[in-house]
């Protein structure tokens, strides 16, 4: 009987920014576990995780990398040199209208309502203008916890080489 080993890999994304963290893990787990370096393994080094922005991330601010003229890839906010000029002070990152307009609750209204028939209720204020806002539409870590418990969150998610192969290792001959 040959004994395999299998490695798991639980990565919660509640709270993804898109870093590819999870997929860093999973490329430099997978090759050094013994009995995994096999044919093939080559596609499991460069397997990523399917992750995507969601509402609280910047909307219309644009990332990533871009393919230039000879082929090769380099970050959208230029070259090595260009990165290094812009440590201190960067003018491409996303601003405030970018993401959601920063909001509080109305807690006062909560603690010196009067007493009346109907319930009072805490109304979000614009931290920026402190003008009454009517209806929130995003905001920080707005998809957080969709699962409730932290088994059942639906997005954890692997690459799909990294999926294959894992299932392909616990399956038992029949």
């Amino acid at each position: 009987m040959k004994i395999r080993s299998q490695v798991g890999m639980v990565l919660n994304l509640d709270k993804c920014i898109g870093c590819h963290t999870c997929s860093v893990t999973c490329k430099t787990s997978g090759p050094a576990v013994k009995g995994w370096n096999t044919p093939g393994s080559t596609t499991w080094k460069v397997s990523r995780a399917s992750v995507s922005r969601t509402t609280g991330k910047p909307e219309k601010w644009k990332g990533g990398w871009i393919r230039k003229i000879n082929g090769k890839l380099q970050p959208r906010m230029g070259n090595r040199a260009m990165l290094l000029g812009k440590i201190f002070a960067n003018p491409h990152l996303p601003g405030i209208d970018d993401y959601y307009e920063p909001f509080d609750y109305d807690y006062q209204n909560l603690h010196n309502a009067p007493e009346s028939k109907h319930q009072p209720i805490a109304r979000p204020r614009s931290l920026i203008t402190g003008q009454r806002m009517d209806k929130i539409t995003s905001g920080p870590n707005w998809e957080e916890i969709l699962g409730g418990e932290f088994e059942n969150a639906p997005k954890i998610r692997t690459s799909t080489t990294c999926r294959r192969r894992c299932t392909a290792s616990s399956k038992t001959p029949s």
